[in-house]
């Protein structure tokens, strides 16, 4: 797979199809009914997304995952180790062009809500429950895998 160099150095995965990203989805809750994910603000449109970055040199893609989790959301918790799905979306860069993004999700069980993290004066954060989280989130593909995963996690939450 080839890989692109951001000017800061940490490599950009590019696959046929886009450019590579890891996203977390946190969720909270013990039981069916106390299930929620958090949801937080893109910079830019300020629309509801999960939290979700480029690869970061030398971090599995799981910890990239809660490493956005925490920067962008103030959460950390335990992340599991393969994906529970991906989605695609266009993401406008700053030099003004498009490019398809592929992420790649990772489910994260909250168990801590840090008080200061280093995005948390330009987001906003909100808690869900996981319909109307979906409904929150424009891609239909994430609302596709936020809808899924609250249905396997009825048994295991």
């Amino acid at each position: 797979m080839p890989v692109m160099k951001r000017r800061t150095g940490e490599p950009k995965k590019l696959n046929s199809y886009g450019r590579i990203q890891y996203a977390a989805l946190p969720y909270r809750g013990r039981t069916k009914s106390e299930l929620q994910v958090m949801l937080v603000t893109s910079l830019g449109t300020r629309r509801w997304i999960i939290p979700k970055g480029w690869p970061k040199s030398g971090m599995p893609p799981h910890q990239t995952a809660a490493a956005e989790a925490f920067e962008e959301g103030g959460v950390a918790g335990k992340v599991t180790k393969r994906p529970i799905g991906a989605y695609s979306y266009d993401k406008l860069l700053k030099n003004g062009t498009n490019t398809r993004c592929v992420v790649r999700v990772f489910a994260l069980r909250v168990v801590r809500e840090h008080k200061k993290w280093p995005e948390k004066h330009q987001r906003r954060i909100g808690w869900y429950a996981p319909g109307n989280a979906a409904q929150q989130v424009r891609e239909p593909s994430l609302r596709r895998i936020i809808r899924g995963f609250a249905k396997r996690s009825q048994k295991t939450v």
